[in-house]
């Protein structure tokens, strides 16, 4: 009953925490400082048993509150998130070290510098050297060192549990601050675009992104962590709400990739499950499919049909358009292409952004990372890939028992190809699936044998 208590109090306090921020914006630079202040206490306060979790914990919670701190300017840089789970993995190394059998991605991280050194003859003049580095190469850097200390670290299912249970709150303040910023959907929305309105005053695709996290979040939850009905109901409405908020953005990557990942998981999760956990499973598949599919319904409703057709791939009126990826393809096949004219060392980092400046006089950012890398990165970036893709099936091996493992890789995977890494969301999911999962220890009840009286 006490942590019932206290998950309902957390969720509460972030919901107090969107609405004062949405009132006072200002505040969220406090916000920030106070989140930093908190974890950082813990991270040197912590027994040295306990500090991946507590660093793990850190990370979760920034990389949750991201997009928050982008939309409200609360955050000291617009890459914060990215650089303090840097900053915690490094101090998780120094405190816990690392795995040697995680080697590869200390392989993967150097092949990530010839990129610069070629971008320094390849980039335009006029392009700012250090900032259109530090963009596109911070998020692959964050997952590298991410993905170096995690690897084998081993911790239980419900600590894994509780990191996740960090990155969703302030997702839950984010969704009251959206909803506070656009109470009626009908006033912004009026063609099947996405919308930065609707998205809470910032870009729709990362809000979509981060959403679809917390929905992602939220149906593990509801199957792992509401052992009564009320708190199924509980996370049953956050679920709904989190995701009405994730469709009606009009941003439609955030939202499948969650619902994908949470197929993925439950898969997974139902075969690992006993027979008596599998009625329950079912029971509450039923609960989540209510969930979604009201709001669904409501979602339409609420946005004149936009939202379904959006999702059909059709126009405001109704016509089919003729692209699905809407541009994104071109970007990919344009990628693609300076990897052939570059097979070796690549055309160098950002160069693929700063060409499309040069040619088409705006820099559209690349959604696909695996494109972008092979562009940027030429022979190396296959290197790069062939480590991201096959590495893990390594700590898979020794691990056959996480059932989160495809769910956070399919995450991971469906994100970068609709929105590369504009957030630390995809580094850290990455770097979760590399843990070494282990099932509480039952506690030891030792029969008390009594002094003999004679």
């Amino acid at each position: 009953m006490k942590t019932n208590i206290t998950y309902i109090t957390a969720i509460g306090f972030h919901v107090a925490i969107g609405i004062i921020i949405f009132l006072m914006e200002p505040l969220a630079k406090l916000y920030f400082f106070a989140a930093l202040c908190y974890f950082g206490y813990r991270i040197v306060n912590t027994s040295n048993k306990d500090k991946t979790y507590e660093i793990l914990k850190a990370c979760a919670y920034f990389v949750g509150a991201e997009v928050l701190l982008r939309t409200t300017r609360g955050a000291i840089s617009y890459e914060a998130a990215k650089y303090l789970v840097i900053l915690f993995v490094i101090v998780g190394m120094f405190y816990k070290g690392i795995s040697g059998r995680g080697y590869p991605y200390f392989m993967y991280l150097i092949f990530l510098v010839p990129s610069i050194f070629v971008a320094s003859t390849t980039l335009s003049f006029d392009a700012n050297f250090r900032t259109n580095i530090a963009f596109v190469l911070s998020g692959p850097v964050c997952l590298g060192l991410a993905a170096l200390f995690c690897y084998g670290k081993r911790i239980s299912f419900s600590q894994l549990s509780n990191i996740l249970y960090f990155m969703v709150l302030p997702i839950i303040a984010h969704t009251v601050y959206i909803y506070f910023y656009t109470p009626n959907l009908k006033d912004v929305l009026s063609s099947v675009a996405s919308n930065r309105a609707a998205a809470g005053g910032w870009g729709a695709n990362q809000v979509s992104a981060i959403l679809g996290l917390g929905m992602f979040i939220m149906a593990i939850r509801l199957f792992t962590k509401s052992p009564t009905l009320n708190l199924k109901i509980l996370n049953a409405a956050i679920l709904g709400l989190i995701s009405f908020r994730a469709i009606t953005t009009l941003s439609r990557g955030g939202v499948l990739t969650a619902v994908l990942a949470i197929l993925v998981f439950l898969f997974y999760y139902y075969r690992h499950a006993s027979s008596k956990k599998r009625n329950e499973v079912l029971t509450v598949f039923l609960l989540f499919c209510l969930s979604l599919a009201m709001t669904w319904m409501v979602s339409i409703s609420q946005t004149s049909g936009l939202v379904s057709l959006r999702y059909a791939n059709k126009d405001h009126l109704g016509r089919e358009k003729a692209d699905l990826s809407t541009g994104r393809l071109e970007l990919f096949e344009h990628e693609l292409e300076g990897f052939v004219s570059s097979p070796f060392l690549g055309i160098g980092s950002s160069r693929a952004k700063d060409q499309r400046i040069q040619l088409e006089g705006q820099g559209v950012t690349s959604h696909s990372e695996f494109s972008r890398t092979l562009a940027e990165h030429g022979l190396f970036g296959v290197f790069i890939l062939l480590i991201l893709i096959f590495k893990p099936f390594d700590a898979r091996f020794k691990n056959r028992r996480n059932y989160y493992f495809y769910a956070f890789l399919a995450f991971w995977f469906l994100t970068i190809n609709h929105m590369s890494m504009r957030l630390a969301m995809p580094a850290f999911m990455y770097a979760l699936a590399l843990l070494h999962i282990t099932n509480e220890k039952r506690p030891v009840h030792r029969k008390q044998i009594k002094p003999s009286t004679a």
